[in-house]
């Protein structure tokens, strides 16, 4: 019981670490994986979002490599501890964006919509745990700075 106690008290004393840890591991690994052709699921999803928001005057290859850059460079802020309030803003910018293709492509994000998703909209929607998040970090960040 008291070793609970302990990891409890961890975990909440330590939680907004915690939590950016773990929000910088996923930009980092998913976009580490945008470098690589063909080794993101996302991939194609994040081309076809692009190309309609860019009206298609950036190449797709471009727009996975700045994204990819984008993303690592979030994972990277968040990991380091450096720039907390930055990358977070950048990620909210990141996950607004990432809700486009419910609009964009309704065909792959829903069986049924609005409530019935596939496995793209499931993708898509999971992100707004990552916005809670987010939010609990820039909280935190804003509490550092009064």
């Amino acid at each position: 019981m008291k070793m609970l106690k302990t990891l409890e008290t961890y975990i909440s004393d330590h939680s907004i670490r915690l939590l950016r840890i773990a929000i910088g591991i996923n930009y980092f690994w998913f976009g580490i994986l945008k470098f690589f052709n063909g080794l993101s699921p996302a991939e194609d999803l994040a081309k076809n979002t692009i190309r309609v928001i860019t009206f298609g005057l950036i190449p797709d290859d471009v727009n996975l490599m700045l994204l990819a850059i984008w993303e690592v460079g979030i994972g990277v802020l968040f990991l380091s501890g450096y720039f907390t309030r930055f990358a977070a803003w950048a990620a909210v910018v990141h996950m607004v964006f990432t809700f486009l293709p419910l609009f964009f492509f309704p065909e792959v994000s829903f069986t049924h919509a609005p409530y019935g998703f596939t496995i793209v909209g499931q993708y898509i929607v999971k992100n707004l745990v990552f916005l809670a998040g987010l939010a609990n970090i820039l909280k935190a960040e804003r509490s550092k700075m009064d």
